[in-house]
């Protein structure tokens, strides 16, 4: 059959015969999720983190340097069969020690601005399951002289906007024991956990012998992923002007930034572009347990030029919300 086959092509002509692939023919490429470790790493490394690989297995020593409870279910993790040895005869369920221990090496080796991240996988053993879950975390590690929670919080803004995923929200945490209780928070996307930053609690930063605020993130990959915005289109630019307002409220001391940007968003409605916090005051002519905060509030119309009536509708509406949500007045 095949030499039948080669005359008759030979005398139709091979270039008279469509290409075909093979049935069983592999194809490349990079899957999305790939694609998206990818984006994400370059993210980080545009931010000046290096990367580093750590080993999956453990010491179940581990859970007590960073102070995890008694009852935390990280605390049953998947044994090796045949470890290297006790340092190494565990799965682990957190990335958070293997980041440690690195900075901490660098602090001991005199590395004075240490910036580290890693795509790390967990291993969280499934009741009834013979093979673990195993998401990927981003973890970032940093201290020196620019690192503090606000440097690190402003970088993980950066890698979500690279990764386009929507608008992350934070939480005051304090029961998180591997972190400092004032420092810490929750990072919520569209409702949804999806990790933690702060600067390191002082007792496990003693753990691993580092003397210095250390501050760090961690970030579920998958949970990410989920929350990615779909791929921009194209829209043309703005042909009306933007208007710009000016606001400084006074409110307790306890209400944050994001609760006031919330309720404003909320109550400015589709004219708001853009929110900017830059001021914050406490001192002479602010009441005690009260402090001042400054916004500019950009607004613009795709259909016309805004009128003043315009732009006082929204001042109005948003300081009648903030008023009536979290007791806040005009400066």
């Amino acid at each position: 059959m095949a030499d039948i086959a080669e005359e008759v092509g030979r005398s139709f002509g091979y270039n008279e015969i469509p290409t075909t692939q093979l049935k069983m023919a592999a194809k490349g490429g990079y899957s999305p999720k790939m694609l998206f470790e990818s984006a994400c790493g370059n993210a980080c490394r545009a931010l000046g983190y290096n990367e580093i690989i750590t080993y999956s297995f453990v010491s179940p020593e581990i859970f007590d340097r960073i102070r995890l409870p008694e009852n935390s279910a990280l605390r049953n993790p998947m044994r090796i069969q045949n470890p290297l040895g006790e340092d190494t005869s565990v799965m682990r369920t957190t990335a958070l020690p293997s980041m440690l221990d690195i900075l901490s090496r660098n602090m001991a080796y005199r590395n004075k601005d240490v910036k580290l991240y890693e795509l790390a996988k967990i291993y969280l053993p499934v009741a009834g399951q013979l093979q673990p879950n195993e998401p990927k975390i981003l973890v970032l590690g940093s201290y020196g002289q620019n690192a503090d929670f606000f440097s690190v919080k402003g970088e993980l803004e950066g890698i979500f906007s690279a990764l386009r995923v929507k608008k992350a929200s934070y939480t005051a945490v304090k029961d998180n024991p591997s972190y400092h209780p004032g420092r810490c928070a929750e990072i919520t996307i569209d409702g949804i956990a999806v990790g933690y930053i702060g600067q390191i609690h002082p007792l496990v930063a003693e753990n691993y012998d580092m003397g210095c605020p250390v501050y760090c993130a961690e970030v579920n990959m998958e949970a990410l992923m989920d929350l990615k915005l779909p791929e921009p289109t194209y829209t043309p630019l703005p042909k009306f002007p933007t208007v710009t307002r000016d606001l400084a409220i006074i409110c307790d001391d306890a209400i944050t930034v994001a609760q006031a940007e919330a309720v404003m968003e909320k109550a400015a409605g589709k004219l708001l572009r853009s929110i900017a916090l830059f001021d914050i005051y406490r001192g002479a002519n602010i009441p005690e347990g009260k402090k001042s905060m400054a916004f500019s509030l950009s607004l613009r119309a795709d259909d016309r030029t805004l009128t003043d009536a315009d732009s006082e509708k929204v001042v109005t509406c948003v300081l009648d919300a903030l008023q009536k949500e979290l007791g806040a007045i005009l400066r």
